[in-house]
């Protein structure tokens, strides 16, 4: 098969002609029909996660066709249409077994702890609970958008930040999980306040549903959203994963706000300092959030069907397998608006 493999951290991959996977007895392989782009294999690819070993395939966010089963799956089949998180739980821990799949002790990650989905073929483990069945009129190329950045926001703003109707909720960052928990927010009644420093960006925040947006490099975050909610944003979500972003996010809540922590915070910003004093004296509450459970999914997809939200207009550019090569080693210029998805793979 055809796969984009990187033989060392932040060199530039190649597309290669390597072996077709076989699955695990507790796994399938798929076909590949749509796999995202996003800043996670970036941030791989430059050698920030310890999971990887090389050489490596990317590629996390997936959909595509069931076309090899192991011998120990029985819910699923050939020709099966699905998706699955890009965290897949084993099904064994404590975690797992209270239905925390997304923070499992022996998680499955492809692109991360195996070869991931910037191929033709990807084998995926512990199939059996983590794949998620698309429903009919859901296109592959926008359930591949849902594995990463939709999903996670849909849990960091349902289910970590219990966001409420009416509520103000601040996102800092317009890349893919940012417009994408705008959009989310925004179906579910709240007014929300979108924060970036790019023009194109916070337009099509705005066309997605941010009632204000808020351009950091031109005025103080912190001071607009409190003055424009009347004493702060009832939750708010570090949707890019910064030292500056995250304070921002905090700061900017009122009394008894809500922070959730979606963007990966790396390297030099892996541990940055917060403002304790506001969390302390404002009772403050401090979220992460990683990726959704396969369970959680029909609520979202339910959501989607109904038309109440339209991840397809969170997608970008459409791109060849070799195509995905620039666009991996250009994630850091932030350059690209929307999700951008593999679809051609030949």
């Amino acid at each position: 098969m055809k796969a984009v493999v990187y033989e060392q951290f932040g060199l530039r991959p190649e597309l290669q002609t390597v072996p077709d996977p076989l699955p695990e007895a507790d796994g399938v392989v798929l076909r590949v029909e749509a796999s995202g782009v996003c800043r996670s294999d970036w941030h791989g690819w430059m050698g920030r996660d310890p999971d990887i070993q090389l050489p490596h395939v990317p590629g996390h966010e997936i959909a595509g066709t069931v076309v090899a089963v192991g011998a120990g799956v029985t819910r699923w089949r050939e020709g099966d249409r699905v998706t699955l998180p890009f965290v897949s739980g084993c099904g064994r821990c404590p975690e797992c077994q209270s239905g925390q799949q997304q923070v499992c002790r022996d998680q499955f990650q492809p692109g991360f702890t195996a070869w991931g989905s910037f191929a033709e073929y990807v084998a995926l483990r512990y199939a059996e609970q983590n794949l998620v069945r698309l429903p009919d009129g859901l296109d592959f190329v926008t359930a591949a958008s849902l594995g990463c950045r939709f999903a996670t926001s849909f849990r960091a703003v349902v289910q970590q930040g219990r966001v409420r109707g009416g509520e103000w909720v601040a996102v800092h960052g317009c890349g893919g999980v940012g417009l994408s928990a705008v959009m989310i927010a925004h179906a579910l009644g709240a007014r929300v306040i979108a924060v970036d420093i790019g023009a194109d960006k916070l337009t099509r925040a705005a066309e997605l549903g941010a009632e204000v947006t808020v351009n950091s490099r031109e005025v103080d975050v912190v001071t607009a959203i409190r003055e424009v909610t009347g004493g702060g944003a009832h939750l708010s979500l570090d949707a890019l994963g910064h030292a500056q972003t995250c304070a921002d996010s905090i700061l900017c809540l009122r009394t008894q706000g809500r922070h959730v922590q979606v963007g990966l915070l790396v390297a030099e910003h892996s541990r940055p300092p917060l403002p304790m004093d506001a969390v302390i004296s404002r009772e403050l509450e401090i979220y992460g959030s990683h990726g959704m459970a396969a369970h959680a999914y029909p609520e979202m997809l339910g959501m989607i069907e109904s038309g109440l939200l339209r991840p397809d207009r969170l997608i970008g550019a459409r791109l060849t397998l070799e195509e995905a090569i620039d666009a991996l080693t250009g994630m850091d210029s932030f350059n690209a608006l929307g999700v951008q998805v593999i679809d051609r793979f030949a």
